[in-house]
């Protein structure tokens, strides 16, 4: 029996998009953890892409056996320029490729990524209180619970809460930012 090849975090590539919109029309149809109720086009998400990239922000994917398994990028929380140092992280896995530890891995990265870029905090906004998985995944990787957007959205029938984390990234508040 051979062992299954390592995972790979890299930075996404424009071949990747219909397996990056694959991805997130599930997380779209079937999940709360986007608040999207629509599924977007590959177009879309490509322009979305380059507006990260733009940014000099990173679109990281995982991947084994050259198989998208999930990716994450972050971008700017608000675009105002006093919020330019703080980023929101978003996270898709695939179905399969969930409760695997992908995640864990794709989000260090990023955080790794947002803290070379010179990002000082970072944001996870997410969809449905009741989301355990996300929830728990930042906490497992440094994020603090900063609060609870009671009945923000409405998907499936039904109210749903948006729990803000954060984490502190690099130098965070403690010197002047320039």
């Amino acid at each position: 029996m051979s062992q299954p090849t390592a995972l790979r975090i890299r930075p996404s590539t424009e071949a990747d998009l219909p397996a990056l919109q694959a991805i997130y029309a599930d997380a779209v149809t079937r999940g709360t953890g986007t608040f999207e109720t629509e599924v977007p086009s590959v177009e879309e998400l490509a322009r979305r892409r380059q507006e990260v990239l733009g940014r000099a922000l990173p679109w990281l994917v995982a991947e084994r056996d050259a198989q998208v398994l999930g990716y994450a990028y972050a971008n700017y929380f608000r675009p105002r320029l006093a919020y330019r140092f703080c980023v929101e992280d978003s996270i898709y896995l695939a179905p399969a490729a969930q409760g695997q530890g992908v995640g864990r891995v794709l989000l260090a990265e990023l955080i790794a990524k947002c803290e070379a870029a010179g990002a000082r905090q970072m944001l996870a906004v997410i969809g449905d209180a009741n989301n355990t998985g996300s929830i728990g995944l930042h906490s497992a990787l440094g994020f603090a619970h900063t609060g609870v957007l009671k009945s923000a959205g409405w998907k499936f029938g039904r109210w749903l809460d948006v729990v803000l984390m954060q984490r502190t990234l690099g130098l965070g508040d403690s010197v002047d930012a320039g």
